[in-house]
This record gives structure tokens, sequence and C-alpha cells, in this order.
């Protein structure tokens, strides 16, 4: 956590935020697919008409030129930061030549906040992973064609790393500014979004827990996760669950589902990442079932970034729409990172190409 203060901190210090182009790496150009390109639009419509609809806006609209920046007021970077927040992010816009109406709220608000500046061209979302995913969903949902820049200030920012934007503030206000477009694909199950992977069996529940610890005895987070996931293993859950794939039904009986926004590289300290965000599939992965002491192994090895794929997964299918029903009326599912209840059943689909985010521009 210290690590993270200063690094925001040294970052703020800086009067001019360096280029884009100095800043990070760019990121490969788009390599959709046509067939993904051509059938974006019907999934989406059925997709989104398949959930609930969202609920009143609590937030009133943008209605500046300013650029709207939605900060999740509970990200780990963000929580790190302190007081003052509010007003560094909108100085590091100023630097970038932007004004920005910089909103805090909590991370369960942020589909509303970003729902209430749907009609701008450019919205700005500040937190980690399920801060994205639940802002891409809100727009998505509400059919809006705004841009979303990045920033990164949640614990791991997976997404972020893997399109190149800087983890500083000022070189990431700068992206979201002056870089260029990106379109990737947005995964989705019953009516809520990620944008790398959703889980069912061990790992929402050792989230869960690892939460609990950290909030109840004030742990460092390799601690609570010790914590967390030997106690998850005296209550391992091994889940039952009927797959529908492309109208074939399996049947799986296993500790941990992984569904992956696009094909994740399962090699050896390699495990999250995907070769691209534009293909318009979703991966499915399976774990075995094992004795006790081979389940304990595996998620050792899992919880300190140590996974085998070879020993620990098997690639199950490649889709772009499923469903998982079992005997339960719901279930603990994590989407990319945060857990929640969802009633059965799962329904998981992907929409090509229907997030439009702001990256590095291309060198």
């Amino acid at each position: 956590m210290s690590s993270i203060r200063g690094r925001i901190s040294t970052a703020i210090r800086n009067a001019h935020p360096p280029s884009a182009a100095a800043a990070s790496t760019p990121s490969p150009p788009s390599r959709a697919r046509s067939a993904c390109a051509s059938d974006a639009s019907s999934d989406r419509s059925a997709i989104i008409g398949a959930g609930p609809s969202p609920p009143r806006n609590r937030f009133p609209p943008v209605t500046s030129a300013a650029t709207p920046v939605i900060v999740n007021r509970n990200g780990g970077a963000a929580i790190a930061a302190g007081a003052g927040l509010e007003e560094r992010i909108a100085a590091v816009f100023a630097d970038a030549g932007a004004t920005a109406d910089v909103r805090l709220v909590e991370g369960e608000d942020v589909g509303d906040a970003v729902r209430a500046c749907a009609d701008h061209a450019l919205i700005v979302v500040a937190g980690g992973d399920g801060t994205l995913g639940a802002a891409a969903n809100a727009l998505a949902r509400r059919g809006s064609a705004a841009r979303l820049g990045i920033l990164p200030l949640g614990t791991r920012n997976h997404l972020a790393r893997q399109l190149g934007i800087p983890l500083d503030l000022p070189a990431a206000a700068n992206v979201a500014i002056h870089g260029m477009t990106r379109r990737i694909d947005l995964a989705t199950v019953n009516d809520a979004g990620f944008v790398n992977n959703a889980s069912v069996g061990f790992y929402p529940l050792l989230v869960r827990w690892r939460e609990e610890e950290r909030r109840r005895h004030h742990l460092p987070k390799w601690l609570a996760n010790f914590l967390a996931g030997w106690a998850a293993l005296r209550r391992l859950p091994h889940h039952r669950m009927r797959l529908r794939i492309e109208g074939a039904v399996r049947t799986v009986h296993t500790p941990l589902l992984f569904v992956g926004n696009n094909l994740y590289r399962l090699r050896a300290g390699h495990i999250g990442e995907r070769a691209a965000l534009d293909d318009g599939k979703l991966s499915l992965f399976v774990v075995p079932i094992r004795s006790r002491p081979g389940i304990i192994w595996f998620a050792l090895r899992i919880m300190f970034g140590r996974g085998d794929p070879a020993q620990d997964f098997a690639a199950f299918a490649e889709c772009r729409r499923f469903s998982v029903s079992s005997r339960s009326r719901s279930i603990e599912i994590a989407l990319d990172g945060e857990v929640r209840r969802m009633a059965m059943p799962l329904r998981f689909a992907i929409l090509p190409r229907a997030l439009s985010l702001m990256v590095p521009p291309a060198r």
C-alpha cells in the first residue's frame, strides 16, 4: 500500500506529464474479425434486452463542456491517495489541456454515475478492472457511443496494463485526452459486464473471505490471502453444473469454472495474458477434481501466482455464448475480482468490439 501511495504522490508532483508516446508501449492495432463486427449489433440487442431495466439515475447529468471523470473512491490506489484526490485529478487534466468534472462515488454507484454522462463523447473512469466493467456495461445497456478513458486506480489494473496505459496519473490523463481510440470486446453475464474474466467456485469464496479478514483485522493482502485460502479449503465447494454450449449440454463437477473475455494464454507464469482483446470469443476452463492435498497445493500455487496451466486447468470450450445451470437458485461469482451473488441460470455472452477505449497512440 505504501508503494502505491508513493508512486501516486511522485506522479502528482510532476508539473508536466510526459507525452503518451514516451510514457508507454503502444498496444497492437485492432484485429477484429469481420464476422464479429457484423454480429455485434444483434448480439448487443439480445443480451442487453435480457436483463432488468437499469435503475433510475440518482446522479445529475454533466451539462458543461468539461470532461466527466468518474472516480471509484474505494479503489485500491484511490484509498492510498488519501484526501485531496479530487483536486489532484483535476490538476493533471488541466496540465493535459482539459477541464475535468471530477465525481467521487461509491463502487456500487459507478454505473449510475456513468449513465448520467452517457451523452458525452468521452468519459474517464478512475478505478480498477471491476470499475471498468461496471462502466462499460452501463454504456452498453444505454446504447451509448461514448469513449472511455482509463485512470488506473485499482489494485492490479490488468486491462490498463495490457493496453499499455501508464499507471501514473499525469501520463494516464494525457492518454485519455490525446490518445487514439481502440475497440475491444465486452463480456456479459446476466445483467453485468466484465472486461477480463469471471469465475465460479473456489476463487469467489477466497476473495470474499480475504476481504473480510482485511476489514476485520487490518491485515496485509498476502496474509489475508493465506488465511482466507485455508478457510476456503476447509469447506471447498465442488459444483455440479450443466453447461449449454451452442445447443450441446455437458455436465461438469469442479471446484472452479473460469470464463475469459477472449482467449487466455495458459502458460506457466503468464496465466493472465490474452493474445487479443477483440476476437469475439469466450474461453472456458475448468479445474479437475483432486484429492484434498492436491486441491491445497493447487490453491497455494494460484494464490501466489505460480499456477501451472498444464497441471491445473483443462481447456473446455471457446464460444460466443453459453449458459450455466445447477440445483442452486443463486451462486457467488467473481467478475474482474469483484464478488457478487447472481440468480441462476448464468447466461454468458460476448459483445464484439462493443467498448471504445482511449489508448496510447501507435508508434
